[in-house]
């Protein structure tokens, strides 16, 4: 497998950086899943200067980069604050789930966790209800 170039993993740590501090959200606590993660990240900046979402299956990379659900952040991340590759996650590296609709995939799996930052990080939450 090739590796990502240093410009691509320094644009997508510098980019993880900002997102925590935006969400309140840690990165994963164990390297091996944080560094899988944003390793795929860069490799996808590379292939296709975008950065989709290493951890799904897609039939057609360049399709999926078109459509923009799946790109870093996806649509779950910032609506709802669910990292589904668990990198973005609380302090003791669970994924958010308090946010997701009934029935959501990470719900069903993980239960309703906690948002640590409710307040920060999500599109649309500050809009009247």
């Amino acid at each position: 497998m090739s590796q990502p170039t240093e410009k691509s993993v320094m644009l997508i740590n510098n980019y993880v950086k900002k997102n925590c501090k935006r969400t309140g959200l840690n990165l994963h606590p164990m390297a091996d899943v944080s560094d899988a993660v944003t390793t795929g990240l860069a490799m996808h900046m590379d292939q296709l200067k975008r950065p989709l979402c290493p951890c799904r299956f897609y039939p057609d990379k360049q399709e999926a980069v078109q459509e923009r659900d799946w790109l870093c952040p996806c649509g779950d991340m910032k609506n709802y604050k669910y990292c589904h590759c668990m990198l973005f996650v609380n302090a003791e590296g669970m994924p958010i789930t308090e946010h997701l609709p009934e029935g959501h995939e990470g719900r069903e799996t993980y239960g309703e966790i906690a948002d640590p930052a409710p307040e920060r990080g999500r599109r649309g939450q500050h809009l009247p209800k």
